[in-house]
C-alpha cells in the first residue's frame, strides 16, 4: 500500500529572525496544512531547507513536526545525503522518531553510476524497516536516476517503495512507468513538478509532492481528489488554472518565492539561509500578481 495518495506538502521550515528554527509558526504551518485537506507532510526536504541545517536540527525539526501532525496524516522525511553513512545515519535516527517513510535524493555532486545508486538506496533502505521513497531531481544533483534503476530498486528492495519524478521529462516517465509494467514491478510514482500533477497521474501517478501546496493546499490536493475520482476535467482545469502561480514560483530557484509567498499571505516564513538570497523586487511584483489572480492573495 502507497504511503499516501493525493497532495503531499514538501512543507518549509521557518526561520526567526536570527536564523534559529521557529517552531511555533511552524506548528502553525502544520495546523494550516491538516485543516485545508493536505494528504501528508513532506519534511526536511529541499523546500525545507534541509540542506543548511545541522543534523541536530534536521532531526529536531522532523521530531517536531511528528509530535504536532500526532498521527492525523502521514510524515515523510527527508533524510537523503551524498554520503551512504551519513543518509543510513539520518534515515535510522528518523525511523526512531517515528515517521511513515522517507524520502532519499539521489546523492548530489559525487555523479554515482547507476551501480552506485543501487548501491547507495540498497544499504540506506536496508538499515531501516519504513518504506522509502527514490527522489529524482537531476536539475539539483547532477545526477540522474535511469528508469530501469527505479524499477529495480523497487523490485529487489521491498521497502523501496517508489520515486518522486523531478526530472520534468515526461516521456523518461512514461518508459519508467513501462518498464515497471512490463515486469510486474508496482512502483509508486508521484510528481515532484506542480505543473505536472496531471501528466505524472495519466501515467498511472499516485499524486504530487508539492511546494504549490504550502500556500494553497486544497487546491492542490482537489487536483489529485478529482482526477483519481475519474473528473479528468475538473481536475486539468484546476491544473491550468494554477499554471501562471506555478511559474512565478520557480522563477527563482526554489524555496525562495514560496517562502515570498507565504510572507506576503502573513504565514511569517521568515527569512532564507545563505546562500539563498531574496527575491528579486521585479520577481515579487510578478509573483504577488499572479497570487492575486488565483485568488489565495
Amino acid at each position: 500500500m502507497a504511503i499516501f495518495k493525493g497532495a503531499g506538502v514538501a512543507i518549509v521550515t521557518p526561520f526567526k529572525e536570527n536564523g534559529d528554527v521557529n517552531f511555533d509558526k511552524f506548528a502553525d504551518q502544520i495546523e494550516y496544512q491538516i485543516k485545508n485537506g493536505t494528504d501528508a507532510i513532506i519534511v526536511c526536504g529541499t523546500t525545507g531547507e534541509a540542506a543548511t541545517q545541522s543534523h541536530e536540527e534536521h532531526l529536531n525539526t522532523i521530531r517536531f513536526c511528528v509530535k504536532q501532525v500526532n498521527g492525523r496524516i502521514p510524515v515523510i522525511a527527508g533524510t537523503g545525503s551524498n554520503c551512504t553513512e551519513t543518509a543510513v545515519y539520518l534515515s535510522t535516527e528518523a525511523e526512531k522518531i517515528g515517521v511513515n517513510g522517507l524520502l532519499v535524493v539521489t546523492p548530489y555532486y559525487n555523479k554515482a553510476t547507476q551501480k552506485g545508486l543501487i548501491e547507495h538506496f540498497t544499504m540506506v533502505a536496508e538499515a531501516v524497516k519504513i518504506p522509502l521513497i527514490l527522489y529524482n531531481v537531476p536539475g539539483r544533483t547532477g545526477c540522474t536516476m535511469a528508469p530501469q534503476t527505479v524499477v529495480t530498486l523497487c523490485r529487489d528492495v521491498p521497502n523501496i517503495v517508489g520515486v518522486k519524478d523531478a526530472t520534468g521529462n515526461i516521456s523518461q516517465v512514461a518508459k519508467l512507468m513501462s518498464l515497471a509494467s512490463e515486469q510486474g514491478v508496482t512502483v509508486d510514482l508521484y510528481s515532484g513538478n506542480d505543473d505536472q500533477i496531471v501528466p505524472i497521474m495519466s501515467l498511472g501517478g499516485m499524486g504530487v509532492i508539492s511546494v504549490l501546496s504550502n500556500i494553497a493546499p486544497q487546491q492542490t490536493h482537489d487536483i489529485c481528489e478529482k482526477f483519481a475520482n475519474g473528473d479528468v476535467a475538473g481536475s486539468r482545469k484546476l491544473q491550468l488554472d494554477a499554471i501562471p502561480v506555478i511559474d512565478e514560483l520557480f522563477c527563482e530557484v526554489n524555496p525562495i518565492p514560496i517562502k515570498k509567498a507565504m510572507n506576503l499571505m502573513g504565514m511569517e516564513a521568515g527569512p532564507l539561509r545563505r546562500p539563498l538570497t531574496e527575491m528579486e523586487p521585479e520577481h515579487v511584483a510578478q509573483l504577488e500578481k499572479a497570487m492575486k489572480a488565483y485568488g489565495i492573495l
